[in-house]
C-alpha cells in the first residue's frame, strides 16, 4: 500500500508564519548542510552534474542600502499589491466557491497564498485552508503532498497559487504533474491545473491580479520575506519514500525577518482598495476570458536566440525572476526597458553590487530580463565562457 503522507509542518516549529496562516507539506531539512557557493552551484547545474533543486544557494544577506530599497518598494507598492491580491482572490472564489483550498507553490507562492487567505477572511469572513507544496522544474509537483490533499479535501476544490509568471515554465510543469497525479491516485474528479497568480506578465495564467510587470516586494528577498523557509530541495540522498520534498527553516535569521511586516503592510491596504477591487472584478467577469498567448515564452525564445544563449532556462523574464538571478545565480547581463528604470532601483543596485552589465532595450515585453551566464565556469567571462578573468 502507498505510504500514509506525514502531517504538515507549522510555525513556529517550522517557518515564522503563524500556524493558522499556512501548513507546509514539506520535510524539515534544517539540520542538513545544503548550501553551496553560487559559482559552484552554477557550474554543477550547467555541466549537467547536478539539478538546481539538489542543493541550495547561500542565502543573500542584504546590505543596509538594499534593505532600505525593500522597505521603499513595499511602501510604494503595498496598495497595488493589495489590489492584485483582492482581484485574484475574488476570481478564485468565483471559480472554486467558498470551499476553496489554497495550495501555494513553495516558496514564491507562499506569501501570496497567505495574503489571499487574509483577503477571503477580510472580505467574506471565510477561513480557507492554505498549504504550501513543492514543485520542481523538470521533476514535477510533490506527488505525496497531492496524496495528502486528496485524502483531506476534494481535489476539485484545490486552487494552485504562485507569485508571478515568467515565461510560463511552471504553468506547463503544473499541467503535466496534475494529470500524472490524478492518474496515479485514480481520481475521477481530480485536481485541476489552472493556476492563480498575483502577476501574469507572461500571459500564461487563467487567473491573475494583474498582468503588469512590476515589483512584488516579496521577490526582493529570499527566506526573510517567505517565513524564513528556504527554497525546496529534492535530493535522493535525503528524501526517501514516504517523505515530502524538503526545505530548511532558517531560524537563525529571525532578527532580520520581514515576512510578517510584508503581509501586514499589504493587508492594511485592503479596506482602501476594496472598492477598486469590486470594480475590476466586475469588469473582468463581464469580459471574455483573458487570452493565454504565452507571449512571455515567445519573447524568451527570441531573446535566447538574439544573445546566443541556446537555452531558454538561462533567460529569466520579469522583475521577480530578474531579481532572483541577481540574488542566487551567476548573472551575465540584465536587460532593462528604458521607461521602467525608475521602478527598478533594487535591480540596478544589485547589478551594480555584482558588477553586471545593464543593457537598455526599447521594445522589451517585460520591465526587465535577467540573463544567466552561459557555459559558466568559475573565472569565465565572455559569451563562450572560456576566457580567463
Amino acid at each position: 500500500t502507498a505510504p500514509t503522507p506525514p502531517a504538515p509542518l507549522h510555525g513556529p516549529a517550522f517557518g515564522s508564519y503563524d500556524s493558522h496562516e499556512v501548513a507546509w507539506l514539506l520535510s524539515d531539512l534544517s539540520g542538513v548542510e545544503l548550501e553551496a557557493p553560487t559559482e559552484e552551484r552554477e557550474e554543477a547545474i550547467q555541466s549537467g552534474g547536478a539539478h538546481y533543486a539538489e542543493s541550495l544557494p547561500v542565502e543573500y544577506q542584504p546590505t543596509p542600502e538594499y534593505t532600505e530599497l525593500f522597505h521603499d518598494a513595499l511602501r510604494s507598492s503595498a496598495a497595488r499589491l493589495a489590489h492584485a491580491v483582492g482581484v485574484v482572490t475574488e476570481l478564485v472564489l468565483a471559480e472554486r466557491g467558498d470551499k476553496a483550498v489554497l495550495v501555494s507553490l513553495a516558496r514564491a507562492g507562499t506569501p501570496i497564498g497567505v495574503l489571499m487567505r487574509r483577503w477571503a477572511s477580510y472580505a467574506h469572513g471565510l477561513v480557507l485552508p492554505h498549504y504550501a507544496v513543492s514543485i520542481v522544474r523538470g521533476r514535477g509537483i510533490d506527488q505525496l503532498a497531492l496524496r495528502y490533499l486528496a485524502e483531506h479535501h476534494r481535489p476539485q476544490d484545490v486552487m494552485f497559487v504562485d507569485g508571478w509568471t515568467g515565461k510560463g515554465a511552471i504553468s506547463r510543469e503544473l499541467a503535466a504533474a496534475v494529470e500524472e497525479a490524478n492518474e496515479a491516485l485514480g481520481l475521477v474528479e481530480g485536481f485541476r491545473s489552472d493556476l492563480a497568480v498575483l502577476a501574469d506578465p507572461g500571459h500564461c495564467a487563467e487567473l491573475f491580479g494583474t498582468r503588469d510587470d512590476y515589483l512584488i516586494a516579496s521577490a526582493c528577498l529570499n527566506s526573510t520575506v517567505s517565513g524564513l523557509v528556504s527554497r525546496t530541495v529534492l535530493n535522493d540522498t535525503l528524501i526517501g519514500p514516504g517523505m515530502y520534498h524538503g526545505a530548511k527553516f532558517y531560524s537563525e535569521l529571525a532578527g532580520v525577518d520581514v515576512s510578517g511586516e510584508f503581509l501586514d503592510r499589504v493587508s492594511m491596504q485592503f479596506s482602501s482598495v476594496a472598492e477598486a477591487v469590486r470594480a475590476t472584478v466586475a469588469q473582468r467577469r463581464a469580459e471574455p476570458a483573458p487570452e493565454l498567448t504565452w507571449a512571455g515564452w515567445k519573447a524568451v525564445e527570441a531573446i535566447s536566440q538574439e544573445y546566443g544563449l541556446g537555452d531558454v532556462n538561462l533567460v529569466k523574464p520579469g522583475v521577480g525572476e530578474t531579481t532572483r538571478v541577481l540574488l542566487r545565480r551567476v548573472p551575465w547581463k540584465i536587460l532593462v526597458r528604458a521607461d521602467a528604470r525608475q521602478e527598478l532601483g533594487h535591480v540596478l543596485l544589485l547589478a551594480e553590487q555584482r558588477g553586471v552589465e545593464v543593457v537598455e532595450v526599447d521594445d522589451l515585453p517585460y520591465s526587465c530580463v535577467g540573463l544567466i551566464h552561459p557555459k559558466f565556469t568559475r573565472g569565465a567571462t565572455g559569451a563562450d565562457g572560456t576566457a580567463a578573468q
